[in-house]
């Protein structure tokens, strides 16, 4: 299907998953995964007025960069990054989805020359191993010591879901992920505002609409796979 199609199915979900939760579809952002897709069909994206793009992989997104230069466009880099490709993306990217170590946060820190980079904290909510992610029982202590980096600032926190059919199940991970965001919110840090929630996929992104998702990240269902 053309993107527009798939566009407007979407937004009519999530148009009802806010009515259900009582929310405004103005404070939802749609980002447009398109790790799996080419830049042609990125730029399709692009021409149905998505302007939020999101990349895995340092390459994918500098590959995108080169061909899609458009002034419009919003870039996040959503998947785990190592600390050697820092110093390749530090200026290219407007959100960073994945913040998840000290020395990671150091890295970003240190490579940026100047203003801020926004950033979510990434937690592994459903404790499953091959997920990445900070534990619950570590958030605190991290969100303190990334009081040391002028140039990072947490905006909000970002999870992934199970891949289950278990809805319970996924509801659970979200309403938990938005509790933990709730209450680093509530201490009014300066360099943590964390009013932002990173969560849902193709797959579950109205339950994480109805449980508070303020970006979602949607690959396949909006620009296909391949």
């Amino acid at each position: 299907m053309r993107v527009a199609d798939n566009l407007r199915n979407i937004q009519t979900a999530v148009a009802r998953a806010c009515e259900r939760s009582g929310r405004s579809t103005e404070d939802v952002t749609l980002i447009a995964v398109t790790k799996y897709v080419s830049p042609e069909r990125a730029q399709e994206a692009v021409d149905c007025g998505i302007y939020h793009l999101a990349e895995n992989r340092k390459e994918g997104l500098l590959e995108k960069q080169t061909i899609l230069q458009d002034d419009r466009i919003i870039w996040h880099l959503i998947g785990t990054l190592q600390t050697r490709k820092v110093k390749d993306i530090v200026g290219k990217i407007d959100y960073f989805h994945a913040l998840d170590r000290l020395k990671l946060a150091n890295e970003l820190n240190k490579r940026i020359e100047e203003g801020i980079l926004n950033c979510f904290v990434e937690v592994n909510v459903s404790g499953e191993a091959s997920k990445h992610g900070l534990t619950e029982d570590q958030l605190d202590t991290f969100i303190d010591a990334l009081a040391q980096f002028e140039h990072l600032r947490v905006i909000g926190l970002m999870t992934m879901a199970p891949n289950t059919e278990d809805i319970d199940v996924i509801r659970h991970v979200f309403r938990r992920l938005r509790e933990l965001r709730d209450q680093i919110r509530d201490r009014k840090i300066s360099y943590a505002p964390c009013s932002e929630l990173s969560m849902g996929m193709s797959h579950d992104y109205e339950i994480a609409v109805e449980e508070g998702a303020t970006f979602i990240r949607i690959g396949t269902a909006l620009v296909g796979n391949a």
